[in-house]
Order: structure tokens, then sequence, then C-alpha cells
């Protein structure tokens, strides 16, 4: 991910101005400002790293949002330390050498990004594991906090996740409040071939055998299987494998880590999981601070 890339330096600068970062009165009153200070990030518990790009980025742009000019700074980090890299509890994730002030007035925005991102990964790994030896991909989808897609969505490609749709216009996805708007998946599809941008694939979310029968009757090119069962899923899947072109096939609604493993044997091709992004457990680290 670039770190320094226009939308990624505003999410930062908004959690900045969020924390109010550059006003730290706690900092002000207690910390001279000349002092320097060596901080190091620890991981709490074993987790999967992401985001460790953006602690310089952070600095840097503190830095822009103070005006001052900000001593040197340096972010060590062990060879071994890399974003999609299993860490273990009390494993040093990296060392900030910098201004005092900065370092305490940047923490909770270093660790929330470190801590959210990384907790996305590590539950991402975890599906990915549970379907490991299936032919079928761990999925994100846009169920991702409000102004933080970008980073949600890299964090899931750090835990071994592929990306679905980064926005609307990334595809064509028809629901089923497309087909009721629309008259019906017939009309729905019709309708999406003679529109659609280049050669976007048209998918079709269908919720019963009877739509599925219907969306291959009119020419849909993937499929996207809405809160069945596995054994549906399995009838489905063979359905698809009939057809005279190769149809995708993918999954959602309800899964869990408890049952991903049986829909990944049903034969999909690819599994969204919501909750990866709209409720991950956030990583637990720490930033501990000594005299430089």
């Amino acid at each position: 991910m670039d770190f320094n890339s226009r939308r990624i330096t505003a999410i930062i600068e908004n959690a900045l101005l969020e924390d109010r970062a550059t006003s730290d009165a706690t900092s002000y009153a207690c910390i001279d400002p000349n002092q320097r200070a060596s901080a190091t990030i620890l991981a709490k518990q074993d987790c999967i790293l992401a985001g460790i790009g953006c602690i310089g980025r952070i600095l840097d742009v503190y830095a822009a949002l103070d005006g001052a000019v900000i001593s040197h700074y340096e972010v060590t980090t062990h060879p071994e330390i890399f974003d999609g890299v299993r860490l273990h509890k009390g494993q040093s994730v990296a060392v900030i050498q910098h201004n005092a002030r900065v370092i305490l007035s940047c923490e909770r925005v270093i660790l929330n990004f470190l801590q959210r991102m990384s907790g996305i990964a590590t539950l991402t790994r975890k599906f990915v594991d549970a379907v490991s030896g299936t032919k079928a991909r761990i999925l994100d989808t846009r169920k991702t906090a409000p102004g933080l897609r970008l980073i949600d969505k890299y964090a899931v490609r750090c835990g071994g996740g592929l990306n679905h749709r980064l926005d609307l216009s990334d595809g064509v996805l028809i629901k089923n409040n497309h087909i009721a708007l629309a008259g019906g998946i017939g009309p729905v599809l019709e309708r999406a071939v003679r529109n659609r941008r280049g050669s976007q694939l048209i998918e079709v979310e269908v919720r019963t055998i009877g739509e599925l029968e219907a969306a291959l009757a009119f020419g849909a090119e993937a499929i996207l299987l809405d809160n069945m069962s596995p054994e549906q899923v399995r009838g489905a899947v063979e359905l698809c494998a009939r057809t005279e072109r190769p149809i995708p096939v993918e999954c959602s609604g309800g899964i869990r880590l408890e049952n991903v493993r049986a829909y990944a044997e049903a034969g999909v091709d690819f599994i969204s999981v919501g909750l990866l992004t709209h409720s991950p457990q956030a990583s637990d680290m720490s930033l501990r601070v000594a005299l430089a």
C-alpha cells in the first residue's frame, strides 16, 4: 500500500485532527519541548501484523499539521517484521526515536491504526486457514468503517484474503433490490448487459434455486448465492457446472469460522465475509517510552 497517497494521507490527517494531536494539553504541560524519547511498540497478543507503514506517515502528517520544524525521527523494525507476518505476544513491532512530545501526541493514532488493521488481518487469516486445501478464496465486502475502506481492505490482503469491489463503480453486482425495481431477473439482466461500462462482469445475487435457474437462463456471468445452507450451495454449484460457459460462484450470508469450511467444501470459488471488516476485534498493542 502507498501510505503516501493522497487518500491515505487524508485518512491519517483526519485521525490526527479528530484527536487534536497538535494541541496535546498534557504533553505541552508536562514534557520539555526539546526532550527526545525512544518508544517501542509491542504486540500484547499473537496476531497478524498490518499497517507498519502508517507509523512514519503519521509522524510526517503530524509535522505538516503542526507547522513547526520537527526534529529528525527514525522508525526501525527488525527485517523479519513486515505486513502479513505473524507476531507473537511480547514481540517488538517497531522502535520510534523522536521528539518526546510528538511521540506522545501521536501515540493513540498510531496504535489505533495498527490495532484495527492487525485485528482485521488476524481474523482474515483465521478464515483463510479454515478453508485451506479447498479452491475457495476468502473475500471482503463493502461493510467497512466509514472513511476507512482503503486501510480495512488492505488489512484483509495482509491476512491473505482478497478484495471484492472497492466501491460501487468497481463492477456490476445485481442484488434483490435491483431485481425488484427493474421488474425481475430477465429485465434487469437485459438492462445490465446493454448499459454496463466496458467489459465489467455481471454478477447476480440469488437466494433460491429458482432464482439461480432464471439468472443462468438470462445470461448471468457470475453468481452470488446469498444465505443458502451448505447443502443448497452444493446443489447450486452443481447446477452452474452444467452450463456451457464457466460461471464463478460466490456465497455469502451467515458465514462464520464455525461453518466456513462446509461452504468451501461445497465447491464455491469465493466466500465473502462481511464480519472481516464490520466486526473485527482490535489486536492488543502498547507503546512504551524511555528517555533517548
